[in-house]
């Protein structure tokens, strides 16, 4: 079972999606590698790597977002550690923002 990893960014003040935020992974081995959430807020594109067990980091850099929805924002990225493993089959890491807040889950 191959190992994939998708991301959802979504605005909980104006309940909508964050659309063009970008992100930036970095992997178990050091690799770093960009994104940028789509119109509906997603992220699943991941020049692509190939998954393996191991820590990972999503960071997500939020504050040109929050400035240009809200005029604020207090946090000016968000980092989310996570660790994949063997055979772990899909992960999404969603997140939730506002100007002064912000969570993340496992999805589904």
């Amino acid at each position: 079972m191959s190992i994939s990893l998708s991301s959802h960014v979504l605005d909980t003040t104006l309940g909508k999606p964050a659309a063009n935020m970008q992100l930036e992974l970095t992997t178990f081995d050091g690799t770093t590698i960009t994104g940028i959430t789509d119109a509906d807020g997603r992220c699943n594109q991941w020049q692509g790597f190939e998954f393996e067990a191991g820590e990972y980091c999503l960071r997500f850099y939020t504050k040109d977002y929050l400035l240009a929805h809200h005029k604020d924002a207090f946090y000016p990225f968000v980092d989310v550690h996570f660790e994949l493993t063997k055979n772990g089959g899909h992960y999404h890491v969603p997140l939730l923002i506002s100007p002064f807040g912000f969570s993340s889950y496992r999805g589904s």
